[in-house]
């Protein structure tokens, strides 16, 4: 049987889209891309915090799924809404690459220990106000587009360097244009990022659902997923929020780190939770409760009533 995959026409995009296909392959799978744009990909001059859409980067890609044109579609993890609509799921996750963000740069001097006053290229809120908690001397500016557009603005001099997942950086041959990896204790990562996920119709059959989630699920970091998932569905977030959430696992129990921060750097709230993975869910919700009542419930209403001025 063939499987008519959607995806995104990026590079990024692309390589997730041929590493589900190669997956469904090998399980004895006919695979098919069926190129898609999103309103992501076309307005480029706003900020997506701005554009006011949770799935700026996979509305028209659901669409699809609706009328039958596709079977799955493709995503990064951490683009993909909390809550998703009740005729669509995620089925499957794929195994986690490093979740850490790093700095892009063709400039090997970078180290923003120091005071220089370096200009940093990102389009995430979470990063732009970590930076302005953690390094307040650091300039941010926004930078949109595919990973090769911001390369290409990088090599133009429109920022010293580039703040990005480290995945991504991985898929896309960047690796030696690393110049330092953020570390964790700081920047903590978006929820999902690092894992390619797998979105289908609840109508799919199920024994088409089955074989699919057999030939592209890892276990161990869907547990992780539905940890953070959860966090982030209980805290109301949204994709444009500056909210961090990362599950890590300690031998066969999960430790869910997430917080909280302001646009302007100056509020950090965080918290923590250690469970059994089968209480993947409960323990991404009492974390996310306890930044609530860490004062994160009026954090989040001055952080919306400002990203929606």
């Amino acid at each position: 049987m063939k499987i008519r995959i959607g995806t995104r026409s990026s590079q990024l995009a692309l390589w997730q889209a041929h590493y589900i296909a190669d997956l469904l392959q090998k399980a004895g799978f006919q695979t098919e891309l069926v190129l898609m744009e999103t309103i992501g990909d076309k307005i480029l001059n706003t900020t997506i915090a701005k554009i006011g859409s949770k799935g700026v980067f996979t509305e028209e890609l659901e669409a699809a799924l609706r009328t039958g044109d596709i079977d799955i579609a493709v995503h990064s993890a951490k683009d993909m809404p909390s809550e998703l609509p009740e005729d669509l799921q995620l089925l499957a996750f794929t195994e986690r690459e490093n979740v850490q963000d790093v700095l892009v740069s063709f400039r090997e001097d970078i180290d923003i220990q120091q005071t220089n006053s370096y200009v940093l290229g990102t389009s995430s809120t979470r990063r732009v106000a970590l930076f302005k908690h953690f390094y307040p001397h650091i300039k941010t500016v926004d930078m949109r587009g595919n990973l090769q557009t911001r390369m290409r603005k990088l090599s133009e001099g429109q920022c010293d360097a580039l703040v990005l997942a480290y995945a991504g950086v991985f898929r896309m041959n960047y690796t030696e244009n690393i110049v330092a990896h953020l570390p964790l204790s700081q920047f903590i990562p978006a929820v999902g990022q690092g894992s390619v996920t797998v979105e289908c119709s609840v109508n799919l059959s199920k024994s088409l659902q089955q074989g699919i989630r057999q030939a592209v699920n890892h276990e161990k970091t869907e547990f992780q997923l539905l940890a953070e998932r959860s966090f982030l569905q209980t805290l109301q977030g949204g994709c444009s929020i500056p909210s961090f959430g990362l599950a890590t696992w300690q031998g066969t129990d999960l430790l869910m780190q997430g917080g909280l921060v302001s646009l302007d750097g100056k509020k950090l709230l965080k918290a923590s939770a250690v469970g059994a993975a089968q209480d993947a869910k409960a323990i991404g919700k009492k974390v996310a409760l306890e930044i609530l009542e860490q004062g994160g419930d009026v954090l989040l209403k001055e952080i919306k009533g400002t990203l929606n001025k």
